[in-house]
């Protein structure tokens, strides 16, 4: 017969069950699923462990090696996909211990998804500098002030997808590992050079010292943006969803280009805006 202090510890979760060779963590109470959904909802949390949180098979899929953690599957997740964890495990780098299987209602609990998949990861943060940024004919996205989720992970997988050199974040800017975030970047996270900066009007600087035009996409632009050159080395600045760009950084660019519009329309979605800028510079560093 089990110890009632045993059972007692299986409650709390301090004490995992096993399921097969693997090992079931069952209650909300373990100290990992603690940790998990504090990364999931304080951005403070995951600064301070310098990890974050993904989730679905495709995200976790794509995880360097390097930067993974732990991951985290549901039993029912194990129970349909019996090949996963063996396949995991035969990746380098990826040991036993860096897998654990949960209860289905704690997974449940950990996830910030409406219909989890059954599967999260936890990864440590990456590092890029600015000035690893700058190197040969770089192309940057210099955002400030961004503040929905869905917006920057967006700019981060178009950025991918044109080629960017990196992209560099005001300090308010919306944190890029919030969840939201991380599920519109679609696994470019993983791929994409980015850095936040103390000092943004610094950073801006420190770009046109080392060559790079900027330009400001801005309603007060003299030129549209077809009239300009972006085959050397070239920044686009992207401001926040309902102020745009402050007067500061504003005044900082070597030039303010418009994206012309019809009807009653004043301006774009900031990531379409960014889109259309960048594909432009991608256009004509390829012709």
């Amino acid at each position: 017969m089990i110890d009632l202090y045993v059972i007692y510890l299986i409650i709390l979760g301090v004490i995992h069950l096993k399921k097969g060779n693997l090992i079931m963590i069952i209650s909300t109470s373990s100290s990992q699923v603690k940790h998990v959904m504090s990364l999931l909802s304080k951005a403070k949390e995951r600064k301070k462990n310098n990890e974050y949180v993904v989730e679905g098979i495709r995200m976790v899929s794509e995880v360097p090696e390097d930067s993974l953690v732990k991951i985290y599957m549901s039993e029912r997740f194990q129970n349909n996909n019996p090949e996963y964890a063996r396949e995991l495990l035969r990746k380098q780098g990826i040991t036993a211990d860096m897998i654990e299987i949960v209860a289905d209602n704690v997974f449940d609990r950990m996830s910030q998804t409406q219909t989890p998949q059954g599967i999260m990861a936890v990864v440590k943060m990456k590092n890029s500098s600015l000035s690893d940024m700058l190197a040969g004919n770089p192309l940057l996205i210099l955002v400030e002030n961004l503040q929905d989720p869905g917006n920057l992970g967006t700019i981060l997988r178009m950025g991918e997808g044109a080629g960017v050199t990196g992209v560099i974040m005001s300090p308010n800017t919306v944190d890029i590992y919030n969840p939201k975030t991380i599920r519109s970047t679609m696994g470019s996270i993983f791929r994409v050079p980015f850095v936040y900066v103390q000092d943004f009007s610094e950073a801006v600087t420190q770009c046109q010292k080392a060559g790079v035009k900027v330009y400001a996409a801005h309603l007060d632009g003299k030129n549209t943006y077809l009239g300009e050159d972006y085959s050397t080395p070239t920044a686009f600045l992207i401001g926040n969803e309902g102020n745009g760009l402050t007067d500061g950084i504003t005044k900082q660019a070597d030039t303010l280009i418009r994206i012309p519009m019809q009807g009653e329309v004043e301006s774009l979605n900031a990531a379409i805006a960014c889109t259309i800028l960048t594909y432009e510079a991608v256009r004509q560093r390829t012709i």
